[in-house]
């Protein structure tokens, strides 16, 4: 069950390894692959190695006053507290808004038993192997894991919204 503490624990503990090459399209979906690595709480060198992908919709112009809630389809509680604070101090998103979606189908989960230092090494080698500009590497918390991917989503949002405003502006959408 979802309580500040893990809320804000996840939040405070959510680390981007490998940042993907390339943000959010202003005119079309775009599609991150994740691997979201957390070290297991009861046992030495055990990560759990979280890989997904995140789908963001095509950013939508939105009229002032008129901002609605996040999708979270896929998501539990805890995204719905993360959704709430998202909203309370989300004036950066207030002109744009990023759907996102993310399905439990797209997640394969593995435990590797080697140090956290050792398995980041791994994966990054293994996304440099394919050549995925959208591919990302988050460090997070176990418990409040997806809060951990939201926070990833939200900070990618803010890294494209300049970009994206501009090419609203560009084609006179603004």
């Amino acid at each position: 069950m979802f309580n500040e503490d893990t809320f804000h624990y996840a939040m405070e503990n959510t680390r981007v390894v490998l940042a993907p090459e390339r943000r959010i399209d202003t005119f079309g979906s775009t599609s991150f692959r994740f691997y979201l690595l957390t070290e297991l709480m009861d046992s030495a060198n055990q990560v759990r190695v979280r890989d997904g992908r995140l789908h963001a919709e095509r950013p939508r112009i939105l009229a002032p006053g008129h901002y609605s809630d996040m999708l979270l389809e896929g998501f539990g509680e805890q995204a719905r507290g993360f959704a709430e604070w998202l909203q309370r101090g989300g004036e950066n998103l207030a002109v744009l808004k990023y759907g996102f979606q993310f399905r439990q189908t797209d997640l394969v989960e593995n435990i590797i038993s080697n140090p956290l230092e050792q398995v980041i090494e791994n994966v990054k080698a293994t996304v440099s192997r394919s050549e995925e500009p959208f591919s990302a590497i988050i460090q997070g918390v176990d418990e409040g894991w997806e809060i951990c991917l939201l926070k990833f989503a939200s900070d990618l949002i803010q890294q494209s919204a300049g970009t994206n405003l501009g090419d609203f502006r560009k084609k006179g959408l603004l």
